[in-house]
């Protein structure tokens, strides 16, 4: 005889995503709110800083413990903020887990305790992934400090860290407890951070809204002139749409196998990786998106207009289209050292068989589950082409794809 015991565990993940400035300020009540303890007892906090945000803010440790102090009555900062190393190295030395692991132990943070982290996307998954597996998950509350993280993954519910020479192999699914978005912090970015993360709004909108590409290509100028008003609504309706797809789309721990949201990104992962991640993430996303616009065209799923549009779009943010890198991908798409190999590494990343999402028109995508090397070969050469050609304001991109 058999038998079988059936069980079903619903559960509901709610948490805030705040936009404001000056978070730090002993006036501002965002960070005492997020965290105010149920119990009356001031909440404990180990907080986790960026080694870059502290060189871009060099007072920012002594702004967090003055706001610790002006509201002690509810906050207890348990150790001075613990400083890591910005950028992808973070995610590609183990050591740094361990190390916020180990203040987590010595400080006594438990499941009703805080770990804050400001940081980039880069230092958020690390401590991200540190913080979900103590204790098997501490509460996070993120502090993004770039454009990527605030629009993207700040907001989102992955953690993770390198490993096997491939981006993001370790990691969780583990929501954050709150997610408080410092505007303020974007005006230290350099150019490249600043426009970078623009690549996640361009993808977003690509695949959800027609409208926010629009804007988009109006705001272009002010948008690398830094304007930040125009920044900060980018930001806001890129993570709003990021957002309504994690909790609207039915997969937010990626248990099938699509994931619409990496449009883009098989290849973008994969530049990464093979430019020993000089290519920023953001600037990867870029020519990943010209890279799978360009196939879909050529393929006859995306119309030329819309496909000159994207590009257009990219090239006035100032966002790559083409890395000698990508010119890899006319290797054997089995040799790890090319850029079509990220096509396997993008499913085995996800499991089940491979899913990319491609465009139909702005705003609209469908799925795919086989790409042809030969005219990812092709879409590769257009690109370098386009790459190599000047560029005026009334540039379009030529050779046409009929040509």
């Amino acid at each position: 005889m058999t038998r079988v015991l059936e069980q079903t565990v619903p559960v509901t993940f709610r948490y805030a995503v705040h936009f404001t400035h000056g978070l730090f300020q002993a006036h501002n009540p965002v960070l005492c709110t997020a965290l105010a303890s149920a119990t009356g007892e001031p909440a404990k906090v180990l907080c986790v800083l960026d080694g870059g945000v502290s060189q871009a803010f060099p007072d920012l440790g002594a702004r967090v413990a003055a706001y610790f102090a002006a509201h002690a009555d509810a906050l207890h900062l348990v150790a001075p903020p613990l400083t890591v190393p910005g950028g992808e190295r973070v995610k590609q030395e183990a050591g740094w887990v361990r190390a916020v692991q180990d203040a987590i132990h010595m400080h006594g943070i438990d499941r009703h305790s805080y770990v804050v982290v400001v940081g980039g996307g880069a230092v958020l998954d690390m401590v991200g992934f540190a913080a979900a597996t103590a204790h098997r998950g501490v509460r996070l509350v993120r502090v993004p400090t770039t454009v990527l993280a605030q629009n993207d993954s700040g907001v989102g519910v992955k953690n993770s860290v390198n490993a096997y020479g491939k981006k993001n192999w370790l990691g969780t699914f583990a929501p954050p407890y709150a997610v408080l978005n410092d505007l303020t912090f974007l005006t230290a970015l350099e150019d490249r951070d600043w426009l970078g993360g623009l690549a996640e709004a361009v993808k977003v909108a690509l695949l959800k809204d027609a409208a926010f590409f629009a804007w988009l290509e109006e705001q272009a100028g002010a948008l690398v002139a830094r304007d930040l008003e125009a920044m900060e609504y980018a930001v806001y309706r890129c993570a709003e749409l990021h957002l309504a797809h994690i909790a609207g789309a039915g997969d937010p721990f990626e248990l099938g196998s699509s994931r619409p949201l990496d449009f883009g990104h098989w290849a973008a992962h994969k530049l990464e990786s093979l430019t020993g991640y000089a290519l920023r993430h953001g600037e990867a996303v870029a020519v990943g998106l010209a890279l799978d616009c360009t196939y879909g065209a050529l393929q006859g799923m995306l119309p030329e207009t819309d496909w000159q549009r994207v590009l257009r779009l990219l090239l006035a943010l100032k966002l790559p289209v083409y890395v000698p890198e990508l010119g890899t991908s006319a290797q054997d798409p089995a040799d790890p050292r090319g850029v079509l190999s990220g096509l396997n590494e993008f499913r085995e990343h996800l499991g089940g068989r491979l899913t990319i999402p491609l465009l139909t028109a702005i705003g609209h995508a469908t799925e795919v589950h086989a790409m042809d090397a030969d005219v990812l070969r092709r879409s590769v050469e257009l690109l370098r082409d386009l790459h190599d050609q000047p560029r005026g304001a009334s540039w379009l991109p030529t050779p046409t794809l009929a040509s």
